[in-house]
């Protein structure tokens, strides 16, 4: 749903015979910088953790339903019914060592549910979780959480495809895991039930990557584009491995997404159009809906700078409003990928990821 935000651009790696058959390590919820965090199990299921040499078992039957984190420092205290463990880290996952069903929440904050494994680890008085899923369920929990709920499935088709891509050419951008659940990398909640689109088009697509020249490539994606959608050189960002080119987007052209804001002249003052990198770094003090997009024109008034644009994100690769408007009027996936990534191939990745739940 929300536009790419991403900086750099990443080199497209060589297909493997097998691709990430353990699933992808996300780290979640990191935007609230959790001290404290509680887990629980779903409907059904006992959760296994393991807190240094202990193990003992969550599950709504029990005396320990919820599971109490808290960091204390580089140590993670763990309260759970009676339970006290206390440690660096800790894991958790079916009593099989599977993926299961769990509930994971910021007191007062937030609440979500996830499918995977779970690991939990305490730094400088903050604590980091981290989901293993399997490539699949990341996929579909990446298109529910990135599209409109009126998209069409078509259109979701071609964003799973996109974003299956990513999660296998675009690891290296955080140390303790492989993504970020935000716009960084690409937003994730929870994943979609399976009579869902997003899990149906996920179905659909299984196993289906972007490759360049036989490579596959982290492939990037906008919410709207200006009509036309932008080259990494017109945003000052590096060249990557497959040459995005700018091709036309008529429902953009025809339906551009205008946007207006106001923000000091401080704050103005290394902000420039066409810019992501520029972007970036002012609405990371600012707020990522400040400056939606990288084209705009900024002017004075009033003692505020008053920016207007039209587009939102960065506007290269995949326009998700563009793709919706190609599916309603009849284009399937492969046809929509193709408008935006000239001369890049729909290949099936060999694979052994878990099928999707």
């Amino acid at each position: 749903m929300f536009a790419r935000t991403l900086a750099v651009v990443f080199m497209a790696t060589a297909l493997p015979a097998v691709i990430r058959a353990q699933g992808v390590r996300i780290g979640v919820l990191g935007l609230f910088h959790p001290a404290e965090l509680s887990v629980s199990a779903g409907q059904g299921t006992a959760l296994l953790v393991n807190a240094g040499d202990k193990s003992f078992v969550i599950e709504n039957t029990s005396n320990c339903r919820v599971a109490n984190l808290k960091s204390q420092g580089d140590r993670l205290d763990l309260h759970c019914g009676d339970l006290f463990e206390h440690g660096p880290e800790i894991t958790l996952a079916s009593r099989e060592g599977t993926p299961v069903e769990f509930y994971l929440r910021i007191p007062g904050k937030i609440s979500r549910r996830y499918w995977g494994k779970l690991e939990v680890i305490a730094h400088s008085g903050r604590l980091i979780p981290i989901v293993q899923m399997d490539v699949e369920t990341a996929v579909a929990s990446v298109v529910a959480a990135e599209t409109l709920p009126d998209t069409p499935l078509e259109a979701l088709k071609a964003h799973a495809v996109a974003a299956r891509s990513y999660l296998l050419a675009g690891t290296g951008r955080h140390h303790d895991f492989d993504f970020c659940d935000t716009t960084h990398c690409q937003f994730l909640r929870e994943p979609p039930q399976p009579g869902l689109p997003a899990a149906i088009a996920t179905r659909a697509t299984r196993g289906l990557v972007l490759a360049y020249e036989q490579r596959v490539f982290a492939a990037m994606y906008t919410r709207s584009c200006s009509g036309r959608t932008h080259t990494p050189s017109e945003l000052g960002m590096p060249a990557s491995r497959y040459p995005y080119f700018s091709v036309a987007c008529k429902y953009c052209r025809q339906h551009p997404a205008h946007w207006q804001t106001r923000i000091s002249v401080r704050d103005s003052i290394n902000l420039r159009s066409f810019d992501e990198n520029a972007r970036i770094r002012t609405v990371r003090r600012l707020g990522w809906g400040t400056i939606p997009g990288d084209d705009f024109t900024i002017r004075y008034q009033g003692g505020v700078m008053v920016v207007e644009g039209v587009g939102q994100g960065h506007g290269i690769g995949l326009c998700e409003a563009g793709a919706r408007a190609m599916a309603a009027a009849g284009a399937d996936f492969r046809q929509i990928l193709a408008h935006y990534y000239p001369n890049a191939a729909v290949i099936p990745a060999a694979t052994e990821i878990t099928a999707n739940r």
